[in-house]
């Protein structure tokens, strides 16, 4: 009884420490008040979702259904003013760009060719491209370091690099054919951009301004060369 008496106790007393052990912690919790970050920095991860429009179409070239791009990356944010509204940004990113028109690429023993297909000789055609992007901006933003909601615009330019390809097209006969690896789709391309918005929704616009294909790049291996070039339109988000 005396042993059971004194383990009996011993629990009482473990409990109520635990108990005055725990409420100090929640109190010294509840007393933390929220002191802002006067070094904070802002928009360190990006995606997103646009539509592609085709520039310097050549004669008879026409886009087919949406053409999509999405992009995603991080940006070192790098203020440069006191107020730590203006900033210099810089990152890594990936673009995936869906083309879908009826400019057809077709493979044969080694050598590629081009052809703008009619209306009803097929289903579906698609280009698609994936990119390694080296984005660089200027920003401005009206934050403070206790609101993550303000008005932003940047404006940036980015180099992208052509990593992997693939032109698919699918006749109403069925089937498909499929290039992927053209040789003639230039490697490293050059653009600028510019995101402007308010919180979580961001118009943004982006210029290609190297053409997809080099100037040896041919339609029906004549005089027409396919000069196109990307702009797209549509929504950014930015992520802390």
């Amino acid at each position: 009884m005396r042993l059971l008496f004194i383990g009996i106790l011993s629990c009482i007393v473990g409990t109520s420490f635990a108990q005055d052990t725990n409420e100090l912690k929640e109190t010294a919790k509840d007393s933390v008040t929220f002191e802002p970050d006067p070094l904070y920095r802002e928009d360190q991860f990006y995606a997103s979702i646009s539509y592609i429009l085709m520039q310097n179409k050549p004669d008879g070239y026409s886009q087919k259904s949406f053409s999509t791009g999405l992009t995603m990356g991080f940006l070192r944010d790098m203020p440069i003013n006191e107020k730590r509204t203006y900033a210099i940004a810089a990152g890594l990113g990936y673009a995936y760009y869906n083309i879908k028109h009826n400019l057809q690429v077709i493979e044969n023993v080694g050598t590629t060719s081009y052809q703008i297909a009619s209306e009803g000789d097929f289903d579906r055609n698609k280009q698609v491209l994936h990119f390694l992007e080296l984005p660089i901006e200027l920003r401005w933003r009206n934050s403070t370091p206790s609101s993550h909601k303000f008005w932003r615009i940047y404006t940036g330019f980015k180099i992208s690099y052509l990593f992997a390809d693939k032109a698919q097209y699918y006749p109403t006969s069925g089937g498909s054919t499929k290039v992927k690896g053209n040789d003639d789709l230039n490697n490293l391309f050059y653009g600028a951009y510019l995101s402007v918005g308010w919180n979580t929704w961001n118009l943004y616009a982006y210029y290609g301004i190297t053409p997809l294909y080099k100037d040896e790049a041919r339609i029906n291996e004549g005089n027409d060369a396919i000069q196109l070039n990307t702009v797209s339109l549509g929504l950014i988000f930015y992520i802390l």
